[in-house]
């Protein structure tokens, strides 16, 4: 079709991963040791292979297919080490895929990693004029846009100064302004703008709408907000382990990334979970929610009243800890937090003194709306001292309940909070 300008057809890309054994300080009787073997091994016909110097193949794509067409924007989601970046960097032509045909219509700009198209020792200003003349503009195209690029990233101060002295927000913030007003018919854009501040981001943000509603122009956009994604992107494509899990709806694309996810974190025991921050002093090992007869639910009714229980193990070497922070926060399918208790509100911080404690924490009257939420916990010292910190410990399921009193039990899953309400007519 005509207004296709992006066709990926079995795109792979294959890595090869040297497998090498490792070694600390080498003395010189390793040398002579080591030149002794590769002596021998060369003088022997029938050698045996190393097993630690092997290599193996690592595929980041597999058989990757899709079309967009122009105007749509498209986010780009999954785990790391899915293949987003990967993919984007065949995109934009700075990596050979393996295998696969790629069809584009139109120029293309990318804003893949701090740095990129830039060169190092020249100006700001001169690199504006460097990344015109890449994209095909002449001379008087880029100063046509010249002064709108510079207002848009704020760095009029130092436009003569060498970009290698710029910070990493205002190398992004000039990369962006160029890649985005420079005219390409296809934007590509990582995760790089986390590196801005959230003013430019929201900034950038809006360029991008305005680049693809009102311009026309196509937008890839790869971000791990799944907020941002989909309040930007009208389709979205899920990569897990270099292939296509479903391309389609942005809003159907981030449910199945986020049951996926909740379903992988749901095997996991907590306490030998290694994605957490903190000291190490306290570690969380076990969380659950109890009714109020004390038994385990995995689903929650609104309007009930339930106690959300933290187990946390205290090191050994520590005798005693005072002014401990607990907060349980809860996340919408977007990953905002809507929803959060923590003791510090209350003024009802605590010790902990045995080796295995639990924290319960209960919450009456659950004014949750009906919907598929995740769970994080945070510890801390004296709101000071991060003790242990972990991002989706559990799914949490909200399915009705008779929050209102009414006997009606259905309850509305386009919003997430429910208050009560008093009305009348004067």
């Amino acid at each position: 079709m005509s207004d296709v300008v992006i066709r990926v057809e079995n795109l792979s890309k294959k890595y090869i991963i040297g497998h090498q054994k490792q070694e600390g300080h080498t003395s010189f009787r390793d040398v002579i040791t080591n030149g002794a073997k590769s002596l021998w091994q060369g003088l022997t016909s029938d050698r045996k292979v190393n097993l630690d110097d092997r290599n193996e193949e690592f595929w980041a794509l597999k058989d990757v297919s899709f079309e967009i067409k122009q105007g749509d924007r498209v986010g780009i989601i999954g785990r790391n080490g899915a293949g987003k970046s990967t993919l984007l960097k065949i995109l934009s032509r700075i990596t050979e895929p393996t295998s696969g045909k790629i069809s584009i219509k139109g120029r293309v700009a990318s804003l893949l990693e701090v740095g990129t198209g830039f060169h190092p020792e020249l100006t700001g200003r001169e690199n504006i004029y460097l990344n015109g003349a890449i994209l095909g503009m002449d001379r008087s195209e880029i100063k046509k846009k010249f002064d709108e690029i510079v207002a848009f990233a704020e760095v009029e101060k130092f436009l003569d100064t060498p970009v290698k002295r710029y910070s990493s927000g205002m190398y992004v913030r000039l990369a962006f302004a160029v890649a985005a007003h420079l005219e390409p018919e296809i934007l590509i854009v990582d995760e790089v703008l986390a590196v801005g501040d959230v003013q430019f981001q929201k900034k950038c943000l809006g360029k991008m709408e305005d680049v693809a509603e009102k311009e026309g122009r196509t937008v890839l956009f790869v971000s791990h907000n799944l907020s941002t994604v989909q309040n930007l992107c009208s389709m979205g494509i899920y990569l897990q382990l270099g292939k296509i899990q479903l391309q389609g709806c942005t809003e159907q694309v981030i449910e199945k990334y986020l049951d996926e996810s909740k379903n992988q974190i749901k095997s996991l025991n907590l306490k030998d979970r290694k994605d957490r921050k903190g000291t190490g002093k306290v570690k969380i090992i076990d969380f659950f929610i109890t009714n109020h007869v004390g038994k385990r639910q995995e689903i929650l009714r609104s309007g009930e009243d339930y106690t959300f229980v933290v187990e946390v193990e205290k090191n050994n070497s520590i005798e005693k800890l005072d002014n401990v922070v607990c907060s349980i926060d809860i996340l919408d399918s977007k990953g905002d937090i809507f929803f959060l208790v923590r003791s510090n509100f209350t003024n009802q911080n605590f010790s902990l003194h045995k080796t295995i404690c639990r924290i319960e924490c209960e919450i009456k009257d659950l004014n949750i709306a009906t919907g598929v939420y995740s769970i994080q916990l945070f510890l801390s010292h004296a709101e000071v001292e991060i003790l242990d910190s972990i991002k989706n410990v559990a799914a949490l399921v909200v399915d009705g309940g008779d929050f209102f009193g009414t006997g009606s039990i259905g309850l509305p899953s386009h919003c997430k909070v429910l208050t009560r309400a008093s009305w009348s007519v004067t």
